[in-house]
């Protein structure tokens, strides 16, 4: 399959996509335009970016084309040797998974965009790329002449997004045999030392961990942008991050943190996910969703140990760490859905609803959860061993056994390692906390313990959020704690609260809530069709939604400081 990628007007936004393949002396050719992106577990409707589709033989005869489904085309081509298809896509979203064109680059995560032969998925690909003569090319795949590159198969194409521009800023660096590639694309003032040496800092622990590197090139593809933005994408041999705004990318006390978190994090996904796998993503189906209950090991052992792997390599210090466990806490403690759908049960529906709010209060997070279970399995493993084995060694057989195997991790494959490094059956607390919706907090509490470590649950900063139970955005209620204050009063999901004992709401609700703290309170809404609504409300003295801090016990003992010294690695 021969890729020409091509454009006219880049303020139009619209990309021309040539596709070239044999016909192998078929009567019909299928061509299909996936229906998802590994690492965005949901249907992504790409299909929707079409504009025009033409489809010729290698004489330009056109031939018949028939729409199947909303992103499978037939094409009648009988007596052909060839088929060429014309098309163009609308790319005007830039996040880390999408395609986008501009006047400064060319941009394209090719699973959004490029079709392929459905009988033909193993074929060999060539990309070529019609592009100004002054762009440089930020990819993965190895190149064949000028802006030429090529692909073993589709999967390998798909996974293989790309930035072309004439403003990339590039660096690189060596480490265990591999070269890492730190690509700049939008507004930015890097320095290149302090970035190489917290990059080499996160990475070493992780080669540490798994014992090599899959690759001997890998590419971080940075979007930065003038606007708050904060979002990353995994591929085998590299990843797309975005991040912004521009001038507190490098800030300490701005996103520096979050840019080494999500690079710490997209990094780990190399092993994990990209290749430790679900048994039902190997290989990947690219044309329906490929459902499995494994989340809390693909994304949330990766958020953990992404943040693990910040620690070990002393990038992050303590506070450091502890502020990203903070934030977990807090998100799994602001969730009530985690005590309604298990986490097994909320990876398989994230093909439902799984990146967007959904209906209140229905269901787990796989990356929350799923680092929370990370760590208590971890503690556990720690404990039945005496720190002779952990859940390092876990994602060790994984990779070694399976992957390198060509094996994918079935739930069953999952339960028996832990297991078999912990010494003992699990199924209480794969029962309870994997499988079932039981409240871990007297687990989490045992297992902080085994490190020293403590949390206290505090109530949210925000008065409206802890005392009355709602959280509000854009001046709309879009959480409501279940039995809280607000729940009880009769306060629901898209109401916009406007008047507070006869007070008119100028985005002070919770100064005005402090302040008649203490007797009833009478409020003024709109629900979400624009019907006014009278809600009366007692507050409440104790918090709904709360912050979390974690910290150490007032002193350390021996048993314990040995456990922190072998987690920590140092």
């Amino acid at each position: 399959m021969k890729y020409t990628i091509s454009y006219q007007n880049p303020n139009r936004h619209y990309i021309d996509i040539q596709l070239t393949l044999s016909t192998n002396n078929r009567e019909k050719v299928k061509l299909q335009l996936p229906a998802w992106r590994p690492g965005r577990y949901e249907l992504g409707n790409f299909a929707k970016n079409i504009q025009t589709f033409v489809a010729k033989d290698e004489k330009g005869a056109q031939l018949s084309v028939q729409k199947l489904t909303k992103d499978l085309w037939e094409i009648e081509c009988a007596n052909s040797t060839e088929v060429i298809v014309s098309y163009n896509y609308f790319a005007n979203e830039l996040n880390a998974g999408s395609t986008f064109l501009d006047e400064k680059q060319l941009y394209m995560n090719p699973v959004s965009c490029l079709l392929y032969d459905s009988d033909h998925v193993e074929a060999s690909c060539e990309l070529q790329l019609n592009i100004p003569e002054d762009y440089q090319v930020a990819v993965a795949l190895s190149s064949s002449a000028k802006n030429c590159f090529l692909a073993k198969n589709f999967d390998e194409l798909a996974d293989s997004p790309f930035i072309a521009s004439a403003t990339l800023q590039h660096h690189s660096f060596d480490l265990e045999g591999t070269k890492f590639h730190l690509w700049f694309q939008g507004e930015f003032k890097p320095d290149w030392s302090l970035l190489e040496k917290d990059f080499i800092g996160f990475t070493k622990p992780q080669i540490e961990l798994f014992g090599d590197f899959p690759t001997k090139e890998y590419h971080y593809l940075f979007q930065i942008l003038p606007q708050p933005a904060y979002h990353g994408v995994e591929h085998s041999a590299s990843t797309v991050i975005l991040l912004g705004p521009s001038y507190n990318v490098l800030k300490k006390e701005g996103r520096y943190e979050d840019l080494l978190g999500v690079s710490s994090h997209e990094l780990f996904h190399t092993w994990n996910v990209k290749r430790i796998r679900p048994i039902e993503m190997v290989p990947y189906d690219f044309s329906k969703e490929n459902y499995s209950k494994l989340g809390y090991l693909s994304e949330g052992a990766t958020t953990w140990y992404g943040d693990v792997m910040l620690y070990r390599g002393k990038v992050f210090d303590d506070a450091a760490f502890f502020r990203t466990f903070n934030q977990i806490l807090d998100r799994h403690y602001n969730n009530p859905g985690a005590l309604n759908m298990s986490v097994a049960d909320s990876s398989f529906d994230t093909w439902l609803d799984g990146y967007v709010m959904g209906v209140p209060n229905r269901k787990a997070s796989i990356y929350t959860e799923g680092a929370l279970i990370t760590f208590m399995l971890d503690v556990e493993i720690r404990k039945a061993s005496g720190n002779k084995h952990s859940f390092d060694d876990v994602l060790r057989t994984f990779y070694q056994d399976f992957y390198k195997q060509r094996k994918g991790i079935s739930e069953m494959d999952y339960k028996a390692t832990v297991e078999r490094f912990a010494g003992s059956d699990l199924t209480d607390f794969f029962t309870a906390y994997i499988n079932g919706a039981k409240d871990f907090t007297n687990q989490l509490n045992a297992s902080m313990n085994f490190f020293g470590l403590q949390y206290k649950k505090l109530p949210a900063t925000i008065f409206h959020e802890a005392y009355l139970g709602v959280k509000i955005m854009d001046n709309k209620v879009i959480m409501v704690y279940p039995d809280s204050s607000a729940d009880l009063g009769g306060i629901s999901v898209g109401d916009e609260i406007v008047i507070i004992n006869g007070i008119k709401v100028n985005d002070d609700l919770s100064q005005w809530l402090e302040y008649f703290r203490g007797e009833q309170i009478s409020m003024g809404a709109f629900d979400a069709h624009g019907t006014a609504k009278r809600i009366l409300v007692n507050l409440s003295e104790e918090f709904y939604f709360s912050r979390n801090v974690v910290s150490f016990v007032d002193s350390l003992s021996e048993e314990k400081q040995d456990n922190l010294k072998s987690w920590r690695g140092y």
